[in-house]
């Protein structure tokens, strides 16, 4: 039979399943990282004397002329041989002869696609910690360059108390330092070398998993060879924090959307993270932030694909784990794309701050702090909180500001209103006065920004 594994056999594998059951067409990007568990295995295959020096030294020299061979474009994949794992295995016995085949001794594929997903994994996951670092890195340069901008802060998308603009957007870098160090801690689960596990109870062969999990540098081997082959928890925990970062990214997104509409005039995008309309010529569109925002769901739909998939599975390996990689390589490219372009338009996006100040001296966000100076002449919150609720009504429908009324006007409320009240309401004061630890006014967030320096130093 021409295939590998075909001795057993006495029919071609159908067309069709072959088709289907290939998993070429995706995993080829493991190439590099099989390659790499084959070096350390057949490295230590031959220090443990299972496989003569010579040996392990040709195919040691083969594997690495495949490496070269695909990274310079020059190898074509083949269905024929299914999946990664048979494919450079027949390369290499293309290359340098029956020898070749000496390589699988001590292993399964079932081990060998497990050290590819936690090599894949553990890459993947310190690239996504140094690409978070760089939007934290954007959104910093932002803060430090707004710590005067003041801006409505809102809940239920109403207007509720002014805040720092550098504030708000220290809010998304906390965030990510969060998602951050949830990556960070996935890598101790990553960081479990499962080769040498074969197929699943391990291996007749005196192999020394010590020192292969030296040479591929793991943190420890599985210490189960069942657990070893089907365990995907790495994989799923990276899919759960890659929904968290999204969700976190898709936030940061429609606030960016609705900051650059007409109705909000924040910030405006650079141009070359805008759209047009093929009809209408006045549009600019903020086609980046949201195509990010709908990409969450892609992200989110992997995880639970995921879930699903392992959710039924006895032990050891399944072909349905074979539905782990396409979910994790397409969530990688998601993020990879995602985190670099926001880090850019972070970076070019214009803050409008008079619009900004205009926002929060035209409204009724002060009006906590009317409260808050009744209660400290002495008047219970409660009655304090309903009168101001009179005041704003008296204002609404008066149509004017706080700012607006005459102390005359105030007293008619309460006979504890004096000059003083106008202080009190300037935007300016407002911010100033909440400097309590975490909140939004100037000393506060002075600290904040170099708590967030510190952090960003002293990394992971």
């Amino acid at each position: 039979m021409s295939k590998l594994w075909g001795g057993r056999f006495t029919k071609e594998t159908n067309k069709l399943v072959e088709e289907y059951t290939a998993s070429i067409a995706y995993d080829q990007r493991l190439a590099f990282e099989d390659i790499e568990g084959s070096l350390a295995h057949v490295q230590m295959l031959g220090e443990c004397g299972i496989l003569p020096k010579e040996d392990a030294e040709k195919i040691k020299e083969g594997l690495e002329k495949i490496a070269e061979k695909i990274k310079n474009g020059e190898v074509e994949f083949s269905v024929d041989n299914e999946d990664i794992h048979m494919n450079i295995e027949k390369m290499l016995i293309d290359e340098i002869g029956p020898v070749g085949g000496k390589l699988h001794t001590g292993r399964s594929r079932n081990d060998q696609v497990a050290t590819d997903m936690h090599l894949y994994v553990r890459k993947t996951t310190k690239e996504m910690i140094s690409l978070i670092t760089h939007v934290q890195e954007a959104l910093l340069v932002q803060a430090k360059v707004n710590t005067e901008t003041m801006m409505p802060g809102y809940t239920h998308l109403q207007r509720a108390q002014p805040v720092l603009f550098a504030h708000h957007l220290l809010a998304y870098f906390w965030m990510l330092e969060r998602d951050k160090e949830r990556f960070a801690d996935s890598l101790k689960r990553t960081d479990w070398l499962p080769l040498g596990a074969g197929a699943l109870a391990g291996t007749t062969f005196p192999i020394d998993r010590e020192r292969t999990r030296e040479l591929l540098g793991f943190g420890r081997i599985y210490p189960n060879s069942l657990d070893a082959v089907s365990d995907r928890d790495f994989v799923l925990e990276f899919l759960a924090n890659a929904s968290i970062l999204m969700a976190h990214i898709s936030r940061l997104s429609e606030e960016m959307v609705i900051w650059s509409s007409q109705e909000f005039q924040f910030i405006e995008l650079d141009d070359s993270f805008c759209t047009g309309s093929s009809i209408m010529p006045q549009k600019k569109n903020p086609d980046v932030p949201e195509l990010l925002r709908g990409k969450t769901g892609r992200v989110f739909g992997h995880l639970l694909g995921l879930l699903t998939v392992l959710k039924g599975l006895p032990l050891a390996y399944n072909k349905d784990m074979q539905e782990d990689k396409e979910g994790i390589f397409d969530t990688a490219d998601t993020l990879e794309g995602a985190l670099k372009l926001l880090a850019l338009m972070i970076e070019t996006m214009k803050v409008n701050k008079e619009k900004m100040f205009k926002a929060v001296s035209n409204d009724y966000s002060n009006a906590t702090d009317i409260a808050d100076y009744l209660a400290k002449k002495g008047l219970p919150f409660r009655e304090a909180h309903a009168v101001i609720g009179q005041i704003v009504l008296y204002a609404i429908q008066n149509d004017k500001f706080l700012l607006d009324l005459t102390l005359d006007e105030y007293k008619r409320f309460s006979p504890l209103f004096e000059k003083d009240i106008f202080e009190v309401l300037k935007p300016e004061h407002v911010v100033k006065a909440r400097n309590s630890t975490g909140g939004t006014g100037h000393e506060q967030v002075a600290a904040q920004l170099v708590m967030a320096e510190k952090q960003l130093e002293n990394g992971f």
